[in-house]
Formats: structure tokens, sequence, C-alpha cells
């Protein structure tokens, strides 16, 4: 059997072939200039290696042989990819070429990848609406599916149609990805009933609520939140709280190195450059104008640095949800996304600066939450548009009214003054039947969705009684 090859060598010799598609000969692949000094009969054991693994083909024979780089098959959910020498593993039917070549390198052993820091380039070289981590084809696709009808309506309005489904979703699957071994049941009773499941450590339970109240964040403040360091830090704080040793570390970037297991990846150790590069991916994030190469670059960038003591990932995966609120597109729920997969995706960027195989990951994630929550979409229906315009001001009214222990008599008195100074003549009416319907329908059950306490509730419901 042939040899080992050190990833890094793997690596540069797939690189160089990539530049002749229709084939390579050793003396084309040395001509380039990442393989020049390379002794030849080192590249051709190099070669034999890649071909045994099923990453290079041949053809022809003696002088006129070429080395091809085997692209996508016709079927490449038989495609089989060689990990270990006695390990078979089959491939994801939506994995690119790219992809699993560096699925290939990230699960060499430790021993055979060669250890690597923070590279400043790797941001640097990203030039906002000019740099592009998703084709075109890719961007359009994505938004063709994520597209919900909803692009003139208020930022969040989407979301807060699906929110509760989401809840659940987002939640479960995100905290599913950190190795969380709460079943999608538990989850759902846990956040909708309050109801912890038995089996599970305190910290399982935790995690989950903090993505309820993370996304929340997200949800209620639609309009305001975006790429700046007070959302950013704000949903770390939310998703790391009561999960990390130093409370005061939540939502603060940190101020002392940190390590990655399961890689020879070194973060960024300098806390002064730490926080330089976290304002510079927020900027150039802000910059990005496609909602879809906006989510990707944060779910990139973000754990790339590490700017927080822990829970960086998590962070991520919300903060891409950020543009997908922002401009009504279907959010981002990773369901059905593999851990290893994420995790691959990652080291790829963390080791290699190699991007694709977690873009594999993060189109699979788009298309297959957008599959789930249109069809939520199609069974809600299409939303009131007098009721988004005044959704703040029924909040307020309702909850004043609540609060305030109002009657009906004293309820449509205080109505009818405040609409005739805050209203245009043509709204009051509908505004008017609006509430009476809202406090009608009050129960303890929604009570929620005008932020309102379950005591506050019940010592006023008799008073409207």
């Amino acid at each position: 059997m042939p040899r080992k090859v050190s990833h890094s060598r793997v690596y540069s010799v797939i690189k160089a072939a990539e530049c002749f598609p229709f084939g390579a000969s050793i003396n084309d692949i040395l001509s380039i200039p990442m393989m020049r000094g390379t002794p030849k009969r080192t590249l051709q054991r190099d070669l034999d290696r890649l071909i045994h693994e099923g990453l290079l083909k041949v053809q022809g024979k003696g002088r006129a042989t070429l080395y091809v780089i085997p692209f996508e098959e016709e079927n490449e959910s038989s495609t089989i990819l060689r990990d270990e020498p006695t390990t078979y593993k089959v491939d994801p039917p939506w994995l690119t070429a790219e992809g699993r070549r560096i699925r290939y390198l990230v699960q060499r052993p430790l021993t055979e990848r060669t250890p690597v820091g923070y590279k400043s380039d790797f941001l640097d070289a990203y030039q906002p609406n000019r740099t592009w981590y998703l084709p075109a084809t890719t961007r359009e696709e994505l938004a063709r599916i994520g597209y919900v009808g909803s692009e003139e309506l208020p930022p969040g309005t989407y979301l807060r149609q699906v929110l509760q489904r989401l809840l659940i979703d987002l939640s479960w699957n995100s905290s599913r990805l950190e190795g969380n071994t709460y079943s999608l049941l538990e989850t759902e009773r846990l956040l909708q009933l309050g109801e912890a499941a038995e089996g599970h450590k305190s910290e399982e339970t935790q995690m989950i609520l903090n993505h309820k109240a993370a996304l929340e964040m997200l949800s209620e403040d639609a309009a305001g939140i975006g790429f700046n360091s007070h959302t950013i830090c704000n949903l770390h704080a939310l998703l790391a709280d009561n999960l990390i040793r130093d409370p005061s570390a939540c939502g603060r970037v940190r101020s002392r190195p940190v390590g990655i297991t399961g890689t020879v990846f070194h973060p960024l150790a300098v806390p002064q450059l730490v926080e330089e590069k976290f304002e510079q991916i927020l900027w150039v994030a802000s910059e990005i104008e496609n909602p879809y190469e906006q989510a990707f670059f944060v779910m990139v960038q973000l754990p790339y640095l590490q700017p927080f003591e822990d829970i960086n990932k998590r962070v991520s995966r919300l903060a891409a949800n950020i543009p997908l609120i922002r401009h009504n597109l279907c959010p981002l729920s990773f369901t059905g996304v593999e851990q290893k997969d994420y995790i691959g995706g990652l080291l790829g960027v963390y080791e290699l600066n190699c991007i694709e195989y977690l873009r594999d990951v993060f189109v699979w994630a788009c298309k297959s939450s957008a599959n789930q929550y249109i069809g939520v979409k199609e069974a809600l229906g299409a939303p009131d548009p007098f009721r988004l315009k005044y959704r703040n001001d029924i909040s307020r009214f309702v909850g004043k009214i609540v609060r305030e222990k109002m009657g009906r008599r004293k309820t449509e008195d205080w109505i009818a003054g405040e609409v005739e100074r805050s209203l245009p003549k043509s709204d009051r009416r509908r505004f008017q039947e609006l509430i009476s319907i809202e406090m009608d329908g009050l129960h303890s059950g929604n009570i929620a969705r005008h932020r309102l306490r379950l005591s506050e509730f019940e010592a006023w419901k008799n008073s409207w009684e």
C-alpha cells in the first residue's frame, strides 16, 4: 500500500492539479509555484497515494500520463470516501467534489495535520460586495427558495409568523450540534410547558432555554438588530447565561487565550488584536449587501476568530439568522445538519482557510430549512397588514389595560380618548375593534405576546368579567 502523505502536501498537490481541468502531467504540476522545488520522485509517490485514495484519477500511459481531479459523479450518494485505510464513509449527496477533498484532509489523524495559527490575511483579503464566499448561482438559488413574499413588510414579520415553531427547531438543532442529548419532543415540552426532561444534565436544559431567549431577542428587535457589537455581544450574553464560569465574561470580548479540542488550529491570543479583528468582522459583515453572503460570512469568520471565551459557534449560528430575519427570508434552523459535517466544515476553515466544506453544509441547511418553513407559512396564511402596522401599539394598549386592572366600561372610555389623540381618524374604529378582540381572546396561554406575567393576568381577569 502506498505510504501516507502529509495533509499539507496533499492539499498542495490537489490544488496544483486543479489548475489543469483536462489533466496535468507531472511537469505541469511541478510548474505551479507552490510545487516548485518538490523532487519528482516525491511527487510521484504522492500522486500514487492520491490515486489510491480516489482523490485523483489517471489517464493515459507512459509519457502521456495525465492526472485528473475526479469531479462530481452522476450518483453522488454512492460515492465512497476513504478516511482511514480500513474505514469507509458514504458521502452525503449534497457534498461537492471540493467539499469531499476538504473532508478527507480534516479527517486525517491529528499527528498528520500541520499545526497552524490565526491568519489575519484570511479576513483582510475579503472585500465586501467584491469578494464572494457564495457563487452568484448559489446566491440566486437561495434567494429563490428563501423567498416568502413578505419583503415589503417590516423586518421580522415572517419570523414572528413562524416563531413558535422556530423556537423549538432552532433551539434543538443548534443545541444538538453542541452535543446536547435532549430529544425534539423533550425540547418542545421544555419550551412550551417549562418541563425539564429527566436524565439530562442541567447544562443541557440551560443551553436550550438560552437559545430561546436569544431568538426572542432577535424577534423583538428585528428592526434594530445588526452586525454591531451591541447585538452580537448581547446575543452571546444570552447564549452563555449560567453556562460559563465567569459571569462577567458573558457578552464581553475575551481577554485571554483559548484553545479548541480536536484540531491543530490555535486561535489568536493577543487581546487587543482579538478585539480589533472582532470589530473588523462586524464592519465587513455590515457592508455586505446580499443577506445569504452576510449569513455565511459570519458563520465562517466568527468561529475562526473565537472572539469570546466560549459559545462562539452558537453565536455564529444565531447571528447567521440576522440578515434573514431583517429581509423576511426563511430562517435557518439547521434542520438535518449532521454534527460531524458541521464540525468538519469548521475544521476546514480553521486549519486550511478553506470554506467549501462548510459552504456545502450551509447551502444544504438553507434548503432544508426553507422546505420546512415554507410549509408553515402556507398553513398560517398571509398576515393582516393593519395588525402589523399597529402591532406594538396593540401590545402597549393591552398591557396597560391589564396592569391597571381596567374593566370593560373603563377600557372603552380610555381607548376612545387615546386613539383620538394618537391615531389617524381613518384607523381609529378598526383599532378599537382589534383591541376589543384581543381583550376578549386574552388567556393564560397567549399573554406572552404582550409581555404580561401570569400574576398580572390573574389579577386583572376578574375585573374584566
